[in-house]
């Protein structure tokens, strides 16, 4: 037995049993329990009192888990399992997948938990909540898989396939369908290994076919496992990713294809970056056209403008030859620095600095105008400032300078980023300054011809 499980049936200490103890239903004394459960107010029917008792010991149990205090709330877990007998038949049907959630959690992170012992417990708990047995095979799995034991995952999930209680209903079907799913990435792990091992022969050899004809027979499991779920609304990127590969590996360009797209734009489906990025990926491998290219970038411009992808969208619309694209290139940029996590890249002050430049050499001072309107009253403390000017100059001279040609361009040369900058004395970067000097004065939007 394992010294967790050793720790909850644990015998009593002389003092301990000179206290009065709360027993469970195995018969364990636990006094420390009493203390709590005493301060509940009781009376009235027995009934009453046990759900005050068990009420007051999910009390503590949450408590406990919220301080990370494990081996308090298993303690506590112990007692909570008479919830099982409870006349309230709405609390027995919903006790065990509380009972789960919480004792899975304990164990998980409980410095004494072992392997064996959250095996025993899921066991023991698909046995008790019969209702909730897909969805703790599932669960069961998915530890096993995070501890790298991918046969008994796999194991276990084929068991939880073929299992059936009751009658049919969507969410067991969705269940049944994720547990499908994940066999099948169990599966393309396997069908992945074995690409990698093919790779590595020569085609001519006889292992090649033998390694080819294994990957095929895997490939066609996986992809019946797969298939399923991802017809099923709902966020599922790496089964869609693993399914979306072995179809391009196997020249199947159209339903590689379909499969994104659907996932990328059927309204059933959830908002989903992710499913953009990956149509996008494809789409560039197929060396799509830009203009469809752009058209999935939009989507995503408009779902998470400072995605790095942005930066690639800006490049596509500055290639363009319509004015519209031309436009949106600018904003696309002032979108991506608006974000906290961008202040520092480089690449997109450089873009920045470069297209202001062009885009009014091209009489199109409106379009700065529009952009920087509705951020002239933020940016410049939260880009522009003396403190910034001091800290990039210090951190990252380049990058200092692009922010000060677009600082300049932008609030004039009476900007404190931009005089903190024309003011340093740098032999490599003098050239530089020099030029952003002439620039601000040919290009600043507050004085501009000055």
């Amino acid at each position: 037995m394992s010294d967790f499980s050793e720790e909850l049936v644990r015998p009593t200490t002389e003092d301990e049993q000179g206290e009065t103890c709360v027993l469970s239903g195995t018969g364990m004394c636990f006094p420390w329990l009493q203390k709590h459960i005493e301060t509940v107010a009781t009376g009235g029917k027995r009934e009453k009192d046990f759900a005050q008792t068990t009420s007051a010991c999910l009390s503590f149990i949450q408590e406990a888990l919220l301080k990370h205090q494990w081996q308090q709330a298993a303690e506590y877990m112990h007692s909570y399992l008479q919830i099982l007998e409870d006349s309230d038949s709405n609390k027995r049907q919903g006790a065990p997948e509380i009972i789960w959630r919480l004792g899975s959690e304990i164990l998980y992170y409980h410095p004494k938990s072992s392997l064996e012992t959250f095996n025993t417990f899921a066991d023991r708990m698909k046995n008790i909540g019969v209702m909730n047995y897909l969805k703790i095979s599932l669960q069961h799995a998915l530890y096993l898989l995070h501890h790298g034991l991918l046969e008994d995952a796999n194991r276990n999930l084929s068991q939880a396939e073929t299992w059936r209680y009751g009658e049919k209903s969507s969410s067991k079907e969705v269940l049944i369908n994720l547990i499908q799913a994940y066999k099948g990435l169990l599966q393309y792990y396997t069908w992945s290994k074995k690409k990698m091992e093919l790779s590595q022969l020569d085609e001519d050899d006889y292992a090649y076919n033998t390694a080819s004809q294994n990957m095929l027979n895997h490939s066609w499991k996986t992809s019946i496992n797969l298939c399923a779920l991802i017809q099923i609304p709902g966020v599922w990127d790496p089964f869609v990713k693993s399914y979306v590969e072995m179809l391009e590996f196997y020249g199947d360009q159209d339903g590689a294809r379909e499969v994104l797209t659907n996932y990328a734009y059927d309204e059933k489906f959830p908002s989903n970056p992710n499913a953009h990025i990956y149509l996008y990926g494809f789409l560039k491998r197929e060396r799509a056209p830009r203009e469809k290219l752009i058209s999935v970038l939009k989507i995503l411009y408009q779902i998470v403008p400072s995605h790095k992808l942005m930066l690639e969208f800006h490049r596509l619309l500055r290639k363009s030859e319509k004015e519209e694209h031309h436009k949106l290139g600018l904003e696309v940029l002032f979108g991506v620095l608006d974000f906290a996590g961008c202040t520092k890249n480089i690449t997109a002050w450089k873009y920045l600095a470069k297209y202001l430049r062009q885009t009014l050499m091209g009489s199109h001072l409106a379009w700065v105008q529009e952009e920087w309107n509705s951020r002239k009253n933020w940016w410049p403390r939260f880009h522009f400032s003396y403190f910034w000017a001091k800290s990039d100059w210090k951190d990252d001279k380049t990058l200092a300078c692009e922010k000060a040609l677009v600082a300049g361009i932008l609030l004039g040369k009476g900007c404190r980023y931009f005089r903190y900058v024309k003011k340093q004395d740098h032999q490599v970067l003098q050239k530089k300054i020099k030029q952003m000097k002439k620039s601000v004065k040919k290009y600043s939007i507050v004085n501009p011809g000055l």
